[in-house]
């Protein structure tokens, strides 16, 4: 079925394309509404390649054709997206600010589930299902996050670990095996400190799942599963800050899974939990 966010298809396929194909990608990320206002001759003329090869680029992020994409662009363009993505503006009383808040994080949420490829998040459970322990990495606001995630996968059964400092991530990287797994998020997925942490990884042989908002970034090329967050900027909330609830909400569609695939060494564990939190309240 043909999904209207097609901005957010075209960057959850990006790193699958072919460079010919990136090419109109690229185009069409910077330039949507040139696009809504252009025939495929026009479009394949700018970017010189075939008509057709504008049309298989339609095809292969899931419309029917270059009408049809059109017809999407439009709806998400043209349409009063700003209704949903206001923009907050200084008078707005602070009920006005919450509300708009609620609805951006809402569309970041509805975003992300549209680019959500389930493939690729069936492949991530089961990596985390076949992995000896599980560690969590994540840089600064992505470290929250990953702590996050520790929190719940403890929880599960699986041996699980996160660290806060970023020489310990590094310390901790360098000694997984290839039976573990590291989660490593990153909105950007082009952090310094990150990449050096997930070449540790890669040299140590760890298995890898990335979870950013650039299918093109470093992270995204460089791991064995990448899932994708699609959130958008405003003035006041940074695409970083917005993609938290998205990240949040992929960690916990993962737990669920490994929750509910892994039910009776969960369940034991979760009551081991359970019952050592409840003997330091009492």
């Amino acid at each position: 079925m043909e999904q209207t966010n097609s901005l957010g298809k075209i960057r959850s396929y990006y790193a699958r394309l072919s460079d010919k194909e990136k090419k109109i990608a690229d185009y069409i990320l910077q330039n949507p509404k040139h696009i809504i206002h252009s025939t495929i001759t026009e479009i394949a003329e700018i970017l010189n390649v075939a008509d057709a090869t504008v049309f298989r680029f339609c095809k292969r992020i899931g419309f029917k054709g270059y009408q049809a994409l059109k017809i999407a662009l439009a709806t998400e363009i043209m349409t009063p997206i700003q209704q949903i993505h206001e923009e907050i503006n200084e008078n707005d009383d602070e009920i006005t600010i919450a509300n708009k808040i609620f609805k951006s994080n809402i569309r970041t949420l509805e975003n992300t589930a549209q680019i959500l490829e389930g493939s690729s998040f069936k492949k991530a459970v089961e990596l985390i299902l076949s992995a000896n322990r599980v560690e969590l990495y994540g840089i600064g606001g992505s470290s929250v996050i990953a702590m996050d995630a520790f929190h719940k996968f403890i929880r599960t059964g699986i041996k699980a670990n996160s660290y806060t400092d970023s020489h310990f991530q590094l310390m901790a990287a360098s000694q997984l095996t290839k039976d573990d797994l590291a989660i490593v998020i990153s909105h950007s997925g082009s952090n310094k400190d990150t990449i050096r942490i997930l070449q540790v990884l890669k040299d140590s042989g760890a298995k890898t799942i990335g979870i950013t908002g650039f299918p093109k970034s470093a992270l995204s090329q460089n791991v064995d599963v990448a899932l994708y967050t699609s959130s958008e900027e405003t003035e006041y909330r940074p695409e970083a800050l917005a993609s938290r609830i998205a990240q949040l909400s992929i960690i916990d569609a993962l737990y669920v899974n490994v929750m509910i695939l892994n039910e009776h060494k969960a369940k034991a564990s979760f009551e081991k939990v359970r019952t050592a939190i409840s003997e330091t309240r009492s």
